[in-house]
């Protein structure tokens, strides 16, 4: 990418953050909620007995339905309400904006600021000079007044001029020398017009009227703007709804995802917000606090806590963390020496972890002190979670380096000192936290998924060691399926264990603790996916693998003269047989290979024929399966 790219795609992110602080400055206040609870509530109703809570008295009140004071505070917190939900609706609205619609709103945006900016400055110094005319008993003149407020007026006009050059650059209204001409007389003409000796009245209202222009235009762009706003709306939903009737809705999210750069809106949103919170915590002189802490974890506090305490906050601080798990990623991905795209669900599956965590715990909803703690702790199981992650990614590489017998050395030590991370970093984890932390279902929970990553690396190790030997036998083993099934059983039941146990403590947490709708969601879904998807999956591989089996068992062992006789490998492996299943068909297999084939089907790899008696059912199945089937019935009559 090149660097005006760069610079153009740095300039569309900082131009979509500014709709991110006003839904944020919304959301802080409490959809303007908060404020009036506190104040307005407390103003309204008048008890007589002041050293009641508050609750009381609002319960007190309540009951009598005739009070002016509750439907006034009623009216005012609905009307707060809506135009917090306004401000928001707004914002949303000007953050999906496209780049060029986004700079027109700005640029009307900023000439009504502009043409504030100099009403005020103007309206300043006619305030300033009646001012002090009034405290002067005899009549003032030009001379006197020029004398006395002349460096102001002047310095004001130079502001002002600044203005009106920025006033006619960004005004859509239209243009021409002598609307020019009129613009910078409204900006210029009102300071020295009130040096003037005027009645106060009329010095009090010539910023007003010179306003009057700047103000003109503005009001002409908004009201001939207002069709092609609509048209504009109206087009945008006709392309919406032609993109989800021919790709679906989630390829027009995706879509907008990507036009809109939303990771990189949010980390610039909440680096901003961070910045501005670290310039508050300097200038109010909580540096220089004593409470015991050292000013680096005070701000360090201060900063994780405020960065948190709304949603759009909490979105930020969702896409930090999944950009330092993307850098995670990449280095696991440069560690295990792998060219595929990986690293990207870190993450994805990160951040999505962080968020959910944050809506459990209702982290923007605690008291800071509170929040903090809650914050640590969801750090902790989001680190947890990235040793699974990890472990999913070097899992499969481990398996395919042993099967596929990788001679590189170089890759086979690189994925086992991922593992012996994936070891001790749990450990350590376990050892700190038990030691600073006194006993609670969060810790329980950090343990048990601390533990099952142990677990899960050292059944994914012994797996490894048995296909590295396996590699240099000469002989085909046979009870290696048996050993890999074990372990995998073995494994996958700890799995299970952990699973409901999670639920249980899970459970404690939503009835005992900080119960929330979220929460009971992620607990169904936990249920539904981790304990009862996984043993049904589980009850079928063993009723399967039972059932094969039954039907090995079935047929009889091959002696050591027949195998001489056939002289053949197994047609399923290609491997020599020491020791081998006669089907009734007549073919020599061996016996795992076998097992593993009925699996799949219960007919001979090579001619077919069922491999094991059946009942009157399966027989009409199987004579229905060969009336479809013509060609497999010919080729079995040629055999």
């Amino acid at each position: 990418m090149s660097f005006r790219s760069r610079v153009l795609s740095l300039v569309e992110v900082v131009l979509r953050v500014p709709p991110l602080f006003v839904i944020d400055e919304i959301l802080k206040i409490g959809l303007g909620l908060t404020e009036l609870s506190e104040h307005d509530l407390s103003s309204s109703l008048i008890n007589e007995n002041e050293e009641k809570p508050q609750i009381e008295i609002l319960y007190n009140y309540t009951s009598v339905p005739d009070d002016p004071a509750i439907y006034r505070f009623i009216i005012v917190a609905l009307v707060r309400l809506l135009f917090s939900a306004i401000g928001c609706a707004g914002g949303i609205c000007l953050f999906i904006l496209s780049t060029k619609h986004l700079m027109v709103v700005y640029m009307y945006l900023m000439s009504i600021i502009v043409a504030y900016m100099s009403y005020y400055m103007n309206l300043s110094v006619a305030v300033t000079v009646i001012r002090y005319a009034e405290n002067i008993s005899e009549p003032v003149g030009y001379i006197e007044l020029a004398t006395t407020h002349g460096m102001q007026v002047f310095q004001t006009n130079v502001v002002q001029g600044i203005l009106a050059f920025v006033f006619m650059y960004v005004h859509l209204g239209s243009r021409n020398h002598v609307i020019e001409k009129m613009l910078l007389m409204s900006f210029v003409f009102p300071s020295p017009l009130c040096l003037l000796p005027l009645p106060a009245q009329i010095k009090g209202a010539i910023p007003l009227i010179f306003a009057l222009v700047p103000g003109y235009l503005i009001n002409v762009v908004l009201f001939t703007s207002v069709i092609s706003v609509v048209q504009s709306i109206y087009n945008g939903y006709l392309q919406v709804r032609n993109y989800v009737s021919n790709f679906g809705i989630s390829a027009l999210v995706e879509s907008e995802w990507v036009r809109l750069n939303v990771p990189e809106v949010l980390r610039t949103f909440w680096i901003l917000r961070v910045l501005e919170h670290a310039g508050i915590f300097f200038i109010s002189g909580y540096w220089t606090i004593e409470d015991g802490n050292s000013p680096s974890f005070r701000l360090l506090k201060y900063l994780m806590v405020t960065g948190c305490d709304t949603l759009t906050a909490v979105l930020g601080i969702t896409s930090i963390v999944s950009y330092i798990c993307n850098l995670i990623g990449k280095f696991f991905q440069w560690i295990l020496l792998m060219e595929d795209e990986n690293d990207k669900n870190f993450g994805t599956v990160s951040a999505i972890v962080f968020y959910i965590l944050a809506l459990q715990t209702g982290l923007t909803g605690l008291e800071p002190d509170v929040r903090f703690v809650r914050l640590c702790r969801n750090f902790c199981l989001l680190f947890t979670a990235l040793l699974h992650f990890t472990h999913n990614v070097v899992n499969p590489l481990l398996m395919s380096l042993s099967a596929s017998h990788n001679p590189s050395l170089r890759r086979h030590v690189h994925a086992l000192l991922v593992c012996s991370i994936l070891v001790v970093l749990p450990l350590i984890l376990m050892y700190f936290l038990w030691s600073t932390q006194e006993p609670s279902t969060w810790l329980l929970a950090v343990t048990a998924f601390s533990i099952e990553v142990i677990v899960k690396v050292f059944v994914t190790l012994s797996i490894y060691g048995l296909f590295l030997l396996d590699a240099v036998r000469e002989t085909f083993w046979e009870k290696l399926d048996d050993y890999i099934y074990y372990i995998r059983a073995f494994g996958n039941t700890v799995e299970f264990c952990f699973g409901i146990f999670l639920f249980f403590n899970g459970a404690w947490i939503l009835l005992f603790e900080s119960g929330s709708a979220i929460r009971a969601i992620m607990m169904c879904i936990h249920a539904y996916f981790n304990i009862w998807c996984d043993a049904k999956a589980g009850w079928s591989v063993f009723m399967k693998r039972r059932t094969a089996v039954n039907k090995i068992e079935s047929l009889p062992e091959a002696d050591r003269e027949q195998l001489r006789q056939l002289e053949d490998v197994c047609a399923i492996c290609y491997q020599e047989m020491q020791s081998a299943k006669i089907t009734k068909c007549k073919h020599f297999f061996h016996g795992v290979c076998l097992r593993k084939w009925l699996y799949v089907q219960d007919r001979c790899p090579l001619c077919h024929e069922i491999l094991h008696s059946v009942d009157a059912t399966d027989k009409r199945d199987n004579s229905n399966i060969e009336q479809l089937n013509p060609v497999v019935v010919e080729q079995n009559d040629e055999r």
